[in-house]
């Protein structure tokens, strides 16, 4: 009867610390949208916003490793069920490391409004838009996947990540393009490109949330190298070049 009660009690426990991790993840998805949307817009009021309130994401993050050690300390889980405390705390540190990304996004949106027109390059605010969007409905189903212990949403997630790397590489070109082309465009597109760069390590984050979600339903994490585009910036010229 006894092992019954604490059982009870770890599972009310569990439920609880997921539940902070989806409120969470959902918080994160409307930062990423937000910040997307403020740059777009060069919306300086709404970067701030962003900014803001990646401390309540921070501080969301400090909560559920609070529980999740709680958890541990007083429950003492089995292997089954600390892989499942262990993974929510992975999933809660790439939670975070996105809503920096996020805020970050927010600060260069504020360089970039105060530079004018001289911030402007034609097409890239709804470009990057596209790519925050595709990278918060990988982050969505990442996150749908651990919740429901979806396996195969969590692998699809994986391959889908190489649209993300693909739509970077495009606008990097872009970038490079208009520096050429213009050396007044360089602050701007640095800018850009950084901003591109936080969204791409976004997808990389909500790839490493479905790996944990492999390794939870699975008991190991995936063996084979996630699918990536070739990462145009990280290449090096050949020798004699």
């Amino acid at each position: 009867m006894a092992e019954q009660h604490i059982a009870r009690a770890f599972d009310r426990d569990l439920e609880a610390i997921q539940a902070l991790v989806m409120k969470m993840g959902g918080m994160v998805e409307t930062a990423i949208l937000d910040a997307a949307k403020a740059l777009e817009a060069r919306d300086e009021e709404l970067a701030e916003e962003v900014r803001r309130a990646d401390k309540a994401i921070d501080a969301l993050e400090m909560k559920i490793n609070e529980e999740a050690a709680r958890v541990i300390a007083l429950r003492a889980p089995t292997a089954s069920d600390l892989r499942l405390v262990l993974t929510v705390m992975k999933i809660a540190a790439s939670l975070e490391r996105v809503g920096d990304y996020a805020k970050n996004m927010g600060k260069r949106t504020q360089a970039l409004a105060q530079m004018g027109a001289q911030g402007t390059v034609t097409g890239s605010g709804a470009s990057l838009r596209r790519m925050a969007k595709t990278v918060t409905e990988l982050l969505s189903d990442a996150l749908n996947a651990y919740a429901g212990r979806h396996l195969d949403l969590a692998q699809d997630v994986r391959t889908r990540d190489r649209e993300v790397d693909q739509m970077y590489n495009a606008l990097f070109r872009e970038f490079l393009t208009h520096m050429m082309e213009d050396p007044r465009n360089i602050t701007a597109c640095m800018h850009l490109h950084f901003i591109a760069k936080n969204i791409e390590r976004m997808g990389d984050h909500a790839t490493a949330i479905a790996e944990q979600v492999v390794y939870l339903i699975t008991g190991d994490l995936p063996d084979d190298d996630r699918p990536k585009a070739e990462n145009v910036a990280d290449l090096k010229p050949a020798a004699g070049a």
